[in-house]
């Protein structure tokens, strides 16, 4: 660990400014595998908490909806508070609320406690991601989608993991083992502190200046840059929307249609959670080469066909079906991401806020309202109904090109 950190407080710029600094990248891939791993504990230990604190539903929806709401309405206003002056210890100091957080739901006596750990956790991934968002944008040297996707694919891992170690770790040994976590969260803070001070010692961000000046971006009227976001927002709200669909009921769905065991359909599951990860780091890189705009294009609306055809498939193809979907949905954020930074420019951290809290807020709602639907109809009606979400890709028609037409070059890239 120490050297990982060497090696990053190493990479403190001495060379030009336009160099995409992987240490960087990796470090803040690292501490987003780490928040994303602990955070995705807390819907994953539900059952020990339910049998714990005797919570019915209502109670466990009540803890969902405090950690969701100061994760995701709080990350706007977070990032605007950095966009007009940028705090680089911010970082370490969010992740310090997580730690806070997943101490007292180790040790919570009451239900009233578990809400404010909830709470403390939500605050820290609000904290976290606009400002991490913002230093990937920085170490990128030009190339955002790449440095977008390699911050998110952090992400897509540490919460996959989160199951996984509550099963084998906390279910066995109870609730105070979710202390253990801890540790996780020590090393991220460890690893943030080195890149706050790389993040400080560049004061072309740092200066309480507009980043207008610093960024070059779309000189477009007022009104049609709010046109913009809308249709962006409408199409994060039709990707997250479907893959909530995907990621809370996939096995459910395998089971009652094909009566598959728990185990293939975890496998399933694995294997589109899988496809989500590559997709994620496909998708910014072909943006930085072809055109964001192309890749929303693809992504959205390119899907429509497979998402289609997927109710009415066997289940091998259910199985294929599944990857591509996870494979070419996937590979839209990074893209949306950074088209909307450039739409904004000097507004990275409000946009980044905006845009992780809403996918992180449509995900977890949309979830509910489908949980829902289907304890009313069924599973497959959901899906049958879902299918029709990635037309609203449509929608990326009215964007406005703000990309130069044709590949782009990089100045280089800086691995110290």
């Amino acid at each position: 660990m120490k050297a990982t950190a060497d090696a990053i407080g190493a990479a403190v710029p001495r060379r030009a400014a336009q160099r995409t600094v992987f240490t960087i990248l990796a470090a803040i891939s690292v501490c987003h595998l780490l928040n994303d791993m602990v955070q995705s504990l807390i819907p994953a230990i539900y059952p020990i908490l339910k049998t714990s604190f005797r919570l019915d539903f209502g109670q466990i929806g009540l803890i969902t909806l405090t950690y969701q709401a100061t994760a995701s309405l709080l990350q706007p206003f977070v990032g605007h508070l950095t966009d007009l002056r940028p705090k680089p210890y911010s970082l370490p100091a969010g992740m310090g609320f997580t730690l806070v957080g997943m101490g007292l739901l180790a040790i919570a006596p009451s239900f009233a406690m578990l809400l404010i750990a909830a709470a403390l956790v939500g605050v820290g991934s609000a904290v976290f991601h606009p400002e991490s968002s913002r230093v990937a944008r920085m170490a990128s040297g030009g190339q955002h989608g790449l440095a977008q996707s390699l911050f998110q694919v952090g992400g897509n891992a540490g919460a996959s993991l989160g199951p996984l170690l509550a099963a084998y770790v906390v279910l066995p040994h109870g609730q105070l083992s979710i202390a253990w976590f801890g540790a996780a969260v020590l090393v991220a803070i460890l690893i943030l502190l080195r890149v706050s001070r790389w993040y400080g010692a560049h004061d072309s961000y740092t200066a309480p200046r507009s980043r207008a000046r610093v960024e070059r971006g779309a000189a477009l009227p007022k009104r049609r840059v709010v046109a913009a976001i809308a249709v962006l927002i409408a199409l994060v709200f039709s990707k997250y929307l479907y893959l909530a669909s995907l990621t809370s009921y996939y096995t459910f769905y395998l089971m009652s249609k094909f009566h598959v065991s728990v185990q293939s359909a975890q496998l399933h599951l694995f294997a589109f959670l899988g496809a989500v990860a590559a997709g994620t780091i496909i998708g910014g890189p072909i943006g930085d080469r072809i055109g964001r705009k192309y890749v929303i294009w693809v992504s959205i609306l390119g899907v429509l066909p497979f998402t289609l055809l997927l109710p009415h498939a066997n289940l091998f193809w259910t199985g294929m079906l599944s990857i591509v979907i996870g494979l070419v949905l996937a590979s839209a954020f990074s893209a949306i991401l950074v088209y909307a930074q450039e739409l904004v420019p000097g507004r990275v951290g409000m946009i980044s806020g905006l845009f992780f809290g809403l996918a992180f807020g449509v995900g977890g709602l949309g979830a509910a309202i489908m949980g829902k639907l289907a304890d009313v109809t069924d599973i497959g009606y959901v899906y049958r109904l879902t299918a029709f979400l990635p037309a609203i890709g449509l929608l990326t028609a009215f964007l406005p090109q703000i990309e130069p037409r044709g590949p782009r070059s990089h100045e280089g890239t800086d691995v110290a």
